[in-house]
């Protein structure tokens, strides 16, 4: 009792069956496939994931307490093959002797590695135990694949505010939570602890007991909370974010940059970047994308990425956040041409897919010793005024073109700068 008593509002508040569960009605809503299986006692191996305080463990829990099978529970930070084994063991003997069910719950899940991913595969298949995973971590990017194959997997999504609002407001005068106590709680509080939690219900609840517990009883024995007190309670907005939800980001951040939107490119980057996102990554895809989205339309794309990235090596943040700001604002608004890229991929296609590609012979080195010694053929471009034409590639691609330009930005002058050097050689003939 003194456990219960001393354990965390968000634990004494947890909810113990599907009607009490808050959120995730795509999931566990009436009608849904995974309620249905739950009711019905029928559940199979599976894997919760989603942001931290969205109910993953929780609806573990409520599965614990709806059905016949017995349950173990392991974390994966702290057990290894040896556990897993035990419980196969165990779950075996239960199973053969008492015709009962055994359901693995594993915190964590994409903590194990493959050893010990492997050491439960066959007690899944053979249903001698029924896995029951919830991670933060995208599984089918964390988890080995044999494991996520043989599991269904549900998404669980941050809380909507009025769900969590709700929740709070029943924790206040819950026997269970704070209904012990004389609270009035402005609603403009519980709003901003719903904003600010950024769905994560485990979040608000630790910050409403915390300005509950901070919060001194006026004369009249009431604690009386108001918005100023509730974001005092918890600070800022939370903006930590998985593995997943990063790549997510950056994949935001670079479509932004070559969608030529600066609104957009700069707050995922600010986004990443305050969730503790080292912000030479950002640099980084910047350069690539200076090259790969802007290339040939403007040069100073580029350059201004790579200034950027010396910035930051060199001025450390936040000031460099500012000359990082200024380049994504300018690769944003600078006019876009892929022709590096597809100029690439071209030519490391016909690498790939060239046979015969013997260099010219009066292309060759003429310092090293071939069977057929002949530069005669070569021309040398200073003699003829910079450029002249002549064949360099190889004969079997002879006339190929891998880079065909855009008429996007500076691209064009680049192109006619060429035609005029052409045509200037060809008139002196």
């Amino acid at each position: 009792m003194a456990a219960q008593t001393m354990a965390p509002l968000s634990e004494r508040v947890r909810p113990e069956s599907l009607d009490e569960f808050v959120g995730q009605k795509h999931i566990v809503g009436k009608n849904s496939l995974l309620r249905r299986a739950i009711s019905a006692d029928k559940l199979g191996s599976c894997i919760f994931y989603g942001p931290p305080g969205t109910g993953k463990t929780t609806l573990a829990n409520i599965i614990a307490h709806t059905s016949n099978a017995y349950f173990e529970k392991l974390n994966a930070v702290s057990s290894g093959v040896a556990d897993a084994k035990r419980v196969i063991e165990e779950a075996e003997n239960r199973l053969k002797l008492y015709s009962q069910r055994t359901y693995l719950l594993l915190d964590e899940c994409h903590r194990w590695n493959k050893a010990q991913s492997d050491s439960v595969l066959a007690a899944i298949e053979k249903g001698v135990i029924i896995f029951i995973g919830s991670t933060t971590e995208n599984p089918y990017v964390s988890m080995t694949r044999a494991i996520v194959s043989r599991c269904r997997i549900f998404e669980f999504l941050p809380i909507e505010q009025e769900d969590i609002t709700d929740f709070l407001k029943r924790a206040a005068i819950s026997p269970k939570g704070l209904g012990n106590l004389k609270l009035e709680i402005d609603d403009e509080a519980y709003k901003h602890w719903a904003w600010a939690c950024s769905g994560d219900l485990r979040t608000a609840l630790n910050s409403l007991e915390l300005a509950v517990m901070t919060t001194k009883p006026q004369n009249d024995g009431v604690i009386r909370i108001d918005k100023i007190t509730a974001e005092q309670s918890i600070q800022t907005k939370a903006l930590s974010i998985d593995q997943s939800v990063y790549y997510d980001f950056l994949s935001a951040f670079c479509k932004s940059l070559r969608g030529s939107d600066p609104n957009a490119a700069l707050y995922w980057a600010n986004r990443l970047i305050l969730a503790g996102c080292d912000p030479l990554v950002v640099a980084r895809r910047l350069i690539v994308h200076a090259s790969e989205d802007v290339g040939l339309a403007d040069s100073n794309a580029s350059l201004l990425a790579v200034n950027a990235y010396m910035a930051i090596e060199r001025l450390g943040m936040p000031e460099g956040n500012i000359p990082l700001t200024h380049a994504i604002i300018y690769v944003c608004l600078a006019p876009k041409s892929n022709t590096v890229v597809a100029a690439m991929g071209a030519v490391q296609d016909a690498v790939k897919n060239t046979k015969d590609d013997n260099v010219p012979h009066y292309l060759k080195d003429k310092n090293y010793p071939h069977v057929i010694d002949d530069q005669s053929g070569y021309k040398y471009p200073h003699d003829y005024g910079g450029y002249t034409e002549q064949q360099y590639l190889p004969d079997s691609l002879k006339g190929a073109r891998f880079y065909k330009p855009s008429e996007n930005g500076e691209e064009p002058k680049l192109i006619e700068r060429l035609k005029y050097e052409k045509n200037k050689r060809t008139e002196k003939k």
